[in-house]
């Protein structure tokens, strides 16, 4: 299984970007989606999730009313809309898949590939 993210690179704080995540060997239909980040010196966090029902998605404080999470099935591939982006979201971001029931929770997402780096310059 690969996951292959893209649609990263260097914004100024205040702007956007679409981040994209294709899946090869995998078929996305039957998995809840995320996306994490690291940061350099942190820990990886999840920062939005998507079930496989595609229904109201859940998003970490910190990015709540500024990202947008979507899948589309029939491409497999998720996305991610950043938008009104800040210095701290400098970060790689990685996609990943679960079949936990705990969705919301970063516990059980298979992360894969080797993400997509953001820079967000101040």
């Amino acid at each position: 299984v690969q996951l292959q993210a893209s649609g990263g690179g260097l914004v100024q704080a205040g702007g956007s970007l679409r981040l994209s995540c294709a899946a090869s060997g995998l078929s996305f239909r039957p998995y809840h989606l995320g996306w994490f980040r690291q940061a350099p010196g942190q820990d990886r966090e999840l920062v939005a999730a998507i079930n496989r029902s595609a229904g109201k998605p859940h998003y970490a404080d910190s990015v709540k009313g500024r990202f947008i999470i979507s899948r589309d099935n029939a491409k497999n591939t998720l996305y991610l809309q950043m938008n009104d982006l800040k210095f701290e979201d400098t970060a790689v971001y990685y996609c990943a898949y679960s079949q936990n029931v705990n969705w919301r929770m970063a516990d059980g997402y298979n992360v894969r590939g080797r993400g997509t780096l953001v820079t967000v310059s101040s």
